[in-house]
């Protein structure tokens, strides 16, 4: 596994410093802060999320989200909500539910956290991620090009980050956002220049925020069961245009050929990422 780097943890930090150190350099940092005025801080609890929405049908998501075939980015089964709840807050899965929009499914709960003032551009868009212990969410960055900002609540989470230039050493795989490679298990043999990418650590405990800065790469793992808010901004047309043009361009075309060909347009996405890796490493004077 590749070495990382520890990811800033700041506190008091103003906007004009955000912008210099971090924004503008496009550098991850861990807000100690960000959500000291939130209700959601104290609020948001395993006890409340069961007794408010426990009835919940949810969609349930694991390992072979990426596979091929008809299940290619679809839920493998659903639960309740509750019953999720209790298994998460005590003992490991696999299962996660992400991708929750609390704007449409519970607006109430808008109520309980803030937009930051750190920087413009915030979107109302907000999304909800939980999972159980050791279950994780593949190395990706976000399709829409947005910067992310992710508040953890009651427990530990655990994210590796990769800057973009560390697209090829990742085996990004062409027409997508994502990798196969397990950055906590890495296949050396099959992804040899993975041992070359520079990452970031990132360990967020309650109450704290990461920033993963537009077109990041991140691997996010779960140490303990829990769930994260994701908000997003964007301080740029032109990564606006970007993002949409990644939603049709890549999303619709690749979900379209996974429709259609199935492992054979696997088999050509991971060949065509294993190319760019050997060209990289080519590039290095390694491997």
């Amino acid at each position: 596994m590749s070495d990382f780097n520890l990811v800033d943890k700041v506190e008091g930090i103003t906007k004009e410093e955000f912008k210099e150190q971090y924004l503008s350099a496009q550098r991850p940092v861990i807000f100690k802060d960000l959500t000291k005025n939130w209700l959601a801080r104290k609020k948001w609890t395993f006890d409340f999320f069961r007794k408010q929405y426990g009835e919940w049908e949810i969609p349930m998501y694991d390992d072979s989200y990426h596979d091929p075939g008809n299940g290619y980015m679809k839920p493998t089964t659903y639960k309740r909500f509750g019953d999720y709840l209790d298994i998460i807050q005590h003992k490991p899965t696999s299962l996660r539910f992400h991708n929750f929009q609390i704007m449409k499914r519970a607006p109430e709960l808008a109520n309980d956290y803030k937009t930051p003032t750190i920087m413009d551009g915030f979107m109302k868009f907000a999304l909800m991620f939980f999972g159980g212990q050791g279950s994780a969410l593949n190395l990706h960055y976000d399709i829409d090009c947005s910067h992310v900002f992710l508040s953890h609540f009651q427990t530990q989470k655990v994210v590796y980050l990769y800057p973009p230039d560390q697209s090829e050493f990742l085996y990004k795989l062409p027409f997508t956002n994502h990798s196969h490679v397990d950055v906590l298990d890495p296949d050396l043999e099959r992804y040899p220049a993975f041992k070359h990418a520079k990452g970031f650590k990132a360990v967020i405990e309650h109450g704290e925020t990461l920033f993963i800065p537009k077109l990041w790469w991140h691997y996010v793992y779960y140490s303990k069961g829990g769930f994260s808010l994701a908000l997003r901004a964007n301080d740029s047309i032109k990564t606006k245009v970007q993002g949409a043009s990644n939603l049709l361009r890549l999303f619709a075309f690749d979900s379209g050929m996974n429709y259609l060909a199935g492992q054979r347009w696997k088999r050509y996405k991971d060949n065509k990422a294993i190319q760019n890796a050997q060209r990289a490493m080519m590039n290095l004077g390694v491997g």
